[in-house]
C-alpha cells in the first residue's frame, strides 16, 4: 500500500511538473495564431523537431504557415532573422475540443494520483503512528516506578498526547508534499532545461537553473533554528499540562488556603511562555515562504535580462518562465515541509526519550516457573537506594515465615514503605538478595510474582468505572458471589447495597463519587478477593472509622490463616497482636519481636506506642 502511494506522488508530480511547461511550448503554437517570431536557424537545437515534436505531430498539424523555412544559404551575413506573418491554424472543431481537454485530463491525472498517494501513504502513516502511541504507552506499564520520579505526570502525557497528535499533524501535511513535490520539482526542473536549451543553449539553462539552489539556504537556516524552539514549544506544554494536573487534583487544597489567585497567577506566568515560544516557532516557520519568493522573484528577473539580451522570442520565453515559476512553487512547499519535519523531529524525539528508556526490572531470560507461593520472605544483606550513596536501607536481614501476620512501624522516613515496595519488585535491591521460598525474585516473570501479591496502598486508586468492575479488578475471573462475599468481608457490602444501582454505582474519577473509608474498604476488598498468599496493607485501615476497622481487624485474623501479611499502620492497635513486628530506623531494623518482647526491649518501639497511647486517652 505504501509503495502504490508513493508511485502516485511520483506520478501526480511529474504530470504537474512537465505537463503544463510542455502545453504551453509545443501545444498552444500551434493552436492559437502565432505571434511573429523570429526565425533562428543558425541557433536552433536539433531538439527543436525532436521526439516531442513527433508525438505532438501525430495529434496536430504544425503551424508551419506562420514559420517559412529558410537555410543557412538563404541567410544573409547581415540579417540574423526573419520576420514571418502569423495565420490561423487549420484545425476541426473535434480537434479544438480534444486540444482544449489535454489540461482538464492532465489535472484529472495529477489529481486523482495525488488524492491516492495522499490516502494511501497516510493510511500507512496513521498505522504507524498507531503503533507508536500503543508502544508509548506499553512502554509506560513497564518502566520502573524510579523512572516515574524524573518526569512528571503532566509532561508524560503531553508526550503521549501532543506529541503523537504533533506526528499526525506532520504526516498530515508531508504525506502528499513530500513526494508529490520532489517529483514535481524534477520535472519541472527537466522541462526548464530542456526548454531552454532548445532556445539558447547551455548558457540561458544555466541562467535559468542558476536561483534554484540557493533557496536551500533558507530552508537549512530555518531548519536548524526551528528545531530547537519546537522541543521547547512541547516542553512548555508538558508544563502546562502538569499545572493543570496539580492543579485539578489539589481543589479542595486550593481552596481551603485561599490560593486561587496565587494558582492564576502561575498559569498565567507559564502560558505566557508558551505564548512566547509559539511565537518563536511561529516566526521562523512563516519566514520561509517569502524568502523563497523573493528569490523566485530574483531568478525570474535575471533570466527575463538575459532572454531580452539574447533575443529570445516571447513564446519560448513564456514556456521557459512558466516551467521556472512552477520550479519555485515546489521548492515553497517543500521547504514548509522542512519546517514540519523540524517540529514532528522534535516531537519524535521527546517520544523516544521514553521509548529508549532501558526497562531495568524485568523477566530473566530463563525464568523459574512458580505457581502458588507459600510466602516464606528472606532478606539477606539487602540495600537499597534511589540515589548512589544514599542508603534508604542497609543491611536487612530478616526472615518472614509463611502465615507470619508482620508489622512495620517505626518513624517516617525510616524505609517501611521501600521495605514493603521492594517485595512486589516495584524496585530492585540494589544490594543482597529477597528470596520468596528460597527463590530469588529476580529469577521469577514479575507477572508470577504479583499474582502471587495483593496489595492495599495507602491511597487506594479506583478508576471511573463500576463498584463491581473496580473489585473484579482484583480477579477478573471471579464470579459475582465471590464479589459480594469479598466485599462483606471488608465491611464494604452494606455501603454498596445501600446505593441505588448497588453495585452498578460509578465510583467516579479516583472514586471522587465515594468517601474515603468507602474507597479504603473497596480496595481492602479488591485485595481479599485476589486471595494471593502475600498480602501488603500500606496504611490499610488509616480511613476506616472505629466500626470498620474493627470489622476489619476480625476479617485479617481469618485471611492470615496460611498466608503473609506485611502491614504499616501508625496505629498500634492494628498492629498490636502482630506475630511479628518490625521496628525501623534510618533504614536499618533495630528490632524485631512481639509486641510485648518490644515494648519491654526497645527503646523507640516503646517511646512511639506509650506516645500514641497518651494522645488517644
Amino acid at each position: 500500500m505504501l509503495f502504490f502511494g508513493i508511485l502516485c506522488g511520483v506520478i501526480s508530480g511529474a504530470v504537474g511538473g512537465l505537463g503544463l511547461p510542455l502545453v504551453v511550448n509545443y501545444v498552444i503554437p500551434r493552436v492559437l495564431v502565432a505571434d511573429p517570431v523570429p526565425t533562428q536557424t543558425a541557433l536552433q537545437s536539433p531538439l527543436k523537431s525532436g521526439f516531442i515534436n513527433r508525438v505532438v505531430d501525430k495529434f496536430l498539424p504544425a503551424n508551419n504557415q506562420a514559420l517559412p523555412i529558410s537555410t543557412p544559404a538563404t541567410v544573409s551575413k547581415n540579417t540574423a532573422t526573419q520576420i514571418s506573418a502569423p495565420s490561423k491554424p487549420k484545425l476541426t472543431a473535434l480537434q479544438v475540443w480534444l486540444i482544449a481537454l489535454w489540461l482538464p485530463i492532465i489535472f484529472f491525472i495529477r489529481g486523482g494520483a495525488g488524492y491516492l498517494g495522499t490516502y494511501l501513504i497516510q493510511n500507512a502513516g496513521v498505522k504507524i503512528l498507531e503503533g507508536v502511541r500503543l508502544e508509548y504507552f506499553r512502554k509506560l506499564q513497564v518502566l520502573p516506578l524510579s523512572f516515574f520520579h524524573r518526569f512528571s505526570t503532566g509532561d508524560l502525557i503531553t508526550r503521549g498526547l501532543n506529541d503523537t497528535n504533533q506526528l499526525q499533524n506532520t504526516l498530515t501535511v508531508i504525506s502528499n508534499d513530500l513526494i508529490v513535490q520532489p517529483a514535481t520539482l524534477v520535472g519541472t526542473i527537466i522541462a526548464l532545461g530542456f526548454l531552454a536549451y532548445q532556445e539558447q543553449g547551455v548558457w540561458l539553462m544555466f541562467v535559468c537553473l542558476l536561483t534554484v539552489p540557493l533557496s536551500i539556504f533558507p530552508i537549512r537556516y530555518v531548519g536548524k533554528k526551528l528545531v530547537k524552539r519546537a522541543i521547547l514549544l512541547q516542553a512548555q506544554a508538558g508544563s502546562i499540562t502538569d499545572r493543570f494536573t496539580e492543579n485539578l487534583a489539589g481543589l479542595k487544597e486550593v481552596r481551603a488556603f485561599g490560593l486561587e489567585k496565587y494558582e492564576v497567577d502561575r498559569f498565567e506566568r507559564l502560558s505566557g511562555g508558551l505564548v512566547r515560544a509559539q511565537m518563536k516557532v511561529v516566526k521562523y516557520a512563516q519566514a520561509l515562504g517569502p524568502s523563497i519568493e523573493i528569490l523566485s522573484a530574483v531568478g525570474i528577473s535575471i533570466t527575463f535580462v538575459y532572454a531580452y539580451n539574447a533575443g529570445v522570442h516571447s513564446g519560448s520565453f513564456l514556456g521557459i518562465i512558466t516551467a521556472l515559476f512552477l520550479s519555485y512553487n515546489p521548492i515553497k512547499r517543500l521547504g514548509a515541509v522542512s519546517n514540519e519535519l523540524k517540529r514532528g523531529s522534535a516531537s519524535l524525539e521527546r517520544l523516544e526519550e521514553v521509548l529508549h528508556e532501558p526497562v531495568k526490572i524485568s523477566d530473566p531470560e530463563n525464568p523459574v516457573l512458580v505457581n502458588r507461593l507459600k510466602g516464606d520472605l528472606t532478606f539477606n544483606q539487602v540495600g537499597f537506594y534511589y540515589n548512589e550513596g544514599e542508603h534508604v536501607l542497609k543491611n536487612i536481614n530478616v526472615n518472614i515465615p509463611s502465615g507470619t501476620f508482620c508489622a512495620l512501624v517505626g518513624p517516617s522516613g525510616a524505609g517501611k514503605t521501600t521495605f514493603a515496595n521492594l517485595v512486589p519488585r516495584f524496585y530492585d535491591v540494589t544490594e543482597g538478595t529477597l528470596l520468596i521460598d528460597g527463590i530469588d525474585i529476580r529469577a521469577m516473570r514479575y507477572s508470577d510474582l504479583r499474582r502471587n501479591i495483593a496489595l492495599v496502598s495507602q491511597d487506594p486508586v479506583l478508576f471511573n468505572d463500576t463498584i463491581y468492575a473496580n473489585l473484579l479488578l482484583g480477579r477478573p475471573d471471579a464470579t459475582r458471589d465471590e464479589v459480594i462475599e469479598a466485599a462483606k468481608k471488608a465491611n464494604a457490602d452494606t455501603f454498596i447495597s445501600a446505593f441505588p444501582q448497588g453495585y452498578e454505582t460509578l465510583a467516579g474519577e479516583r472514586g471522587s463519587l465515594l468517601s474515603g473509608g468507602q474507597k479504603q474498604r473497596i480496595a481492602v476488598a479488591r485485595a481479599f478477593l485476589r486471595n494471593a498468599p502475600i498480602l501488603i496493607l500500606d496504611e490499610a485501615t488509616s480511613a476506616l472509622d472505629s466500626e470498620s476497622e474493627a470489622a476489619i481487624q476480625e476479617a485479617l485474623k481469618k485471611l492470615v490463616i496460611g498466608k503473609t501479611v506485611i502491614i504499616i499502620a501508625h496505629r498500634f492497635s492494628t498492629i498490636k497482636d502482630a506475630s511479628k513486628i518490625l521496628v525501623f530506623e534510618k533504614g536499618h531494623i533495630i528490632g524485631n519481636g512481639t509486641h510485648s518482647e518490644l515494648y519491654t526491649n526497645d527503646a523507640l518501639y516503646r517511646s512511639l506506642y506509650d506516645r500514641q497511647y497518651t494522645k488517644a486517652n
